[in-house]
This record gives structure tokens, sequence and C-alpha cells, in this order.
């Protein structure tokens, strides 16, 4: 039984209350960005050879070993590396931004160690996609639009449950973030849903057929968001704690 005098008071819950683990995430790709600003054009190169995704690495018909560094611990790293070197302040700008809104409620649910593994998983299968579809380039992929793509798709597992999704108040975020989810087929008939996949990939598409990216020097990795996407919205149940035959609260605020 629920004591309603001692029930936390809902203007009293911070609605945008950054998980640490968004925080520290946010940090470094900070700190990667400053450190590569300072070195010198030789050493941010070096940075790329050795962290950045190459899809070429891969391909010995066109690189010989030895040619880039790291051997094969970078062929493994890579794959997650590359999510925290971006282009510019804009391109971190933009994916910090997103990274807050919809890493938080993600981290919120799973916990740090649960999202650190996701946004590992999500940002290695945006990689493998980009593979698949640039075999040989020389290019190097950078960015953590591929992992942040991932947590829109595992947001949206939860935040648009029909007995979840209760506003944008702190109890009905709170609510949200702690009611189970339901299975895929059931989430993909939901109207809102399937609005919020069709403009994601309308968007990316757009982008990737040439609409302008704000850098004259950038592309931008559309199948390396797809790839994110697509994992986040699939995987999600293997990393969600909250179990589906948990009883759901029968409103926001009150406890299981």
């Amino acid at each position: 039984m629920l004591d309603r005098t001692n029930a936390a008071v809902p203007g009293r819950q911070p609605i945008f209350n950054v998980p640490a683990v968004i925080t520290v995430l946010a940090a470094l790709m900070l700190a990667v960005h400053g450190l590569r600003a300072l070195v010198s054009a030789d050493t941010d190169i070096d940075i790329l050879a050795l962290f950045a995704f190459i899809p070429a690495r891969y391909d010995p018909s066109i690189l010989s070993d030895g040619v880039l560094p790291g051997g094969v611990g970078a062929d493994v790293w890579t794959f997650v590396s590359y999510a925290f070197l971006h282009g510019d302040v804009t391109h971190i700008g933009v994916n910090l931004l997103w990274l807050v809104a919809f890493g938080s409620p993600v981290a919120r649910r799973f916990g740090a160690v649960r999202f650190l593994a996701f946004f590992a998983v999500t940002a290695a299968a945006g990689a493998g996609l980009h593979l698949l579809t640039h075999t040989g380039e020389l290019v190097p992929m950078i960015g953590a639009s591929a992992a942040i793509s991932g947590c829109m798709a595992a947001a949206i597992r939860f935040v648009f449950a029909a007995h979840g999704f209760s506003g944008l108040g702190p109890a009905g975020f709170e609510y949200t973030v702690r009611a189970p989810a339901a299975p895929l087929s059931t989430v993909m008939r939901d109207r809102r849903v399937i609005g919020f996949v069709a403009v994601w990939f309308v968007i990316n598409l757009a982008f990737g057929l040439g609409a302008p990216t704000g850098s004259a020097d950038a592309t931008v990795a559309w199948q390396a968001h797809i790839g994110g996407f697509i994992a986040g919205l699939l995987l999600f149940p293997l990393f969600d704690p909250v179990q589906r035959s948990r009883r759901e609260p029968v409103s926001p605020g009150e406890p299981y």
C-alpha cells in the first residue's frame, strides 16, 4: 500500500536528469575532440588511422598488412572506437544533443553496464553495415551517430507503450522508463512508432542522397545509422532488465 503522504513530490524530480554514464561518455568524446584539436595535423592523421573505422583495413587487396597501425587489435576495436571521434564542433555538438535526448531514457532503463554494452554493440552493427556497403574504401568513418541511432530505436521500444507514455512530466517520464515493453510485433503496429520510423528513414536517406550536411568535406554514413538503428530495435530485449511479465503500475507514480 502506497503512503501518499510520504510519496515523492513530482515537482522535485528533474525531468532531464542526465545519467552519469551519459555524462561520462559525453565528457570522453569532448576530451578526445579537444585533444585532436591540440595535436599536429600529422598526429591527428595517426589517431584517425589507429581509431577510425576504415573499410580498406579489412581488404588485403587494397592495403597490405602493416600499412595501417594497430594490427589485429585495431581490426577489432575500431568497430567501436570510431564512435568517439568527430569531424568538427557541429558534428560533436549535434551528436551530444541526440545522445542526451535519446540515450538518457535508455541508460536510465538499462543501467550503466548494460547501456555501455548496448552502445558498443550498436556502434559495431553500424560499422558492420558500413563495411558491407563500402568495401575497400579508404575514407575513415567517425562519429557516434550509429550508436545514437541504436538508442533512438531502443527508446521507441518503450516510450510509446500504450500504458507507458504518460507525458513529459517527471512522474510520467519515470513511469515510462520503468514500464514493461511490448513485443516488437505490437510496437510496430503503433501509428506513432510507424510515423517516427518512417520520418527517421526518410531523413537518413535524404542525407545519403546528397542533402547538405553543414560541412563541405563531410558526408553522412547513413548506412551505419541504419545498421545501428536496426540493431537497437531488434536487440533491445537482450539488454532490457524490465521483465514483460512484471505487473504494470496502475498509474504513474505508483510502485510495482
